[in-house]
């Protein structure tokens, strides 16, 4: 009976650890939805509580390109080594209530990103605009 119970909580812990390993931390490959083609890889991390997604990797031919159409602190900078996701905080399976910045033309929108479990090396990632209407990618996770 002991050795039962201690192999249900073996097997508990490896799933809550497989689960864990299959969120939305990590680096992902970004597509873009005009082209379909690849456009970065952007590492999502954790500090503080909050989610946020740094560009880390730039895979089409404008490595060096900066945020001219961006406002504040990030006109002008480098879109390589941006932060674009912010402050998102997790609720019920996912992470939500941050921004995403879309680098190509300066607009910041409301975002959420989850993993669905029968898909863990895709991560849903929803802009939403003030207005209600909203755009969900799928970004792949770099191995």
């Amino acid at each position: 009976m002991k050795y039962c119970f201690f192999l249900m909580l073996a097997m508990l812990c490896l799933s809550t650890s497989v689960n864990a390993q299959n969120g939305p931390l990590g680096v992902w490959k970004s597509i873009d939805d005009k082209t379909g083609e690849a456009k970065s890889h952007v590492e999502v991390y954790q500090k503080n509580g909050k989610m946020y997604g740094k560009i880390i990797k730039i895979l089409t031919d404008k490595p060096d390109a900066k945020c001219d159409d961006c406002k504040g602190s990030k006109k002008g900078q480098p879109v390589m080594g941006m932060v674009i996701i912010e402050g998102l905080q997790e609720s019920e399976g996912a992470w939500k209530n941050g921004t995403i910045l879309d680098p190509q033309n300066g607009n910041v929108y409301g975002c959420s990103v989850w993993v669905e479990s029968e898909k863990p090396n895709e991560l849903k990632v929803r802009g939403k605009h003030w207005t209600g209407i909203y755009r969900t990618q799928t970004w792949f996770r770099v191995k």
